[in-house]
């Protein structure tokens, strides 16, 4: 059976992480990387403006995000402008869409199904928006995507409120929606949510869910060796 490798990076800076799943999309289109790949990481603040970002929908001035430790970057992901941060579980796929199917607008509902099959195992109703790319709960949005592609190689992904101090996201207009209302699951389980455990928890049923949709086996990738295919690449 066709696998599904993950490989958690812990915390890691916004640029580091690009690079590295640059690197692995490369990887994967050569063939080096054999195996389809979930990389989960977390970030410090920061803000990324995707191909579709208008400048309108950043409402923090660079004085201010600087005042609040964001830093700000423009990327060739879909989508408009959100929001990474402490508490919130960020996935990069790469997956190779010719062993799958070659259509990226079934991807992102795959993606999006994933993420609702992990938040069911919590309780919470994860629900599409016509139209709009993401998983809401309650007319609240929980996770937001965006993808980037080539040679049906994906990269770039989504992003999944965990524990998110969903202050930031009043820095902009979330993925350019007019009126949105963020939330993360901590805040849809309620104050009797077990914060300290619960990121964990949130790691393992997204891989379920990634595991289950695409119809892969998951196993495990050590971030070093990761880092290790990823640099051969780039070398070559």
């Amino acid at each position: 059976m066709p696998q599904l490798l993950v490989a958690d990076l812990g915390t890691m800076p916004y640029t580091g992480a690009l690079a590295l799943q640059r690197a692995a999309a490369r990887s994967r289109i050569s063939g080096a990387l054999s195996e389809d790949l979930l990389i989960l990481v977390e970030h410090p603040p920061v803000v990324t403006l995707g191909r579709s970002a208008k400048a309108k929908h950043l409402l923090a001035s660079p004085a201010l995000l600087a005042s609040r430790g964001v830093e700000l970057y423009e990327v060739e992901r879909g989508g408009d402008v959100t929001f990474h941060g402490p508490g919130q579980l960020v996935g990069y796929p790469i997956v190779d869409l010719k062993r799958h199917r070659q259509d990226l607008h079934w991807y992102l509902r795959q993606v999006e199904e994933s993420i609702i099959r992990a938040v069911a195992q919590f309780g919470i109703d994860g629900t599409r928006s016509a139209g709009q790319t993401g998983v809401w709960t309650n007319g609240r949005k929980l996770a937001s995507i965006g993808v980037h592609a080539r040679d049906w190689v994906t990269w770039h992904g989504f992003a999944l409120n965990v524990t998110t101090d969903l202050s930031y996201f009043d820095l902009m207009v979330p993925c350019g929606i007019a009126e949105v209302e963020m939330t993360s699951v901590q805040r849809e389980l309620g104050p009797n949510a077990d914060s300290s455990t619960l990121g964990a928890r949130v790691r393992e049923c997204i891989v379920d869910g990634f595991s289950d949709v695409f119809s892969l086996q998951p196993g495990t990738l050590d971030p070093a060796d990761l880092e290790r295919v990823a640099g051969d690449v780039t070398a070559a």
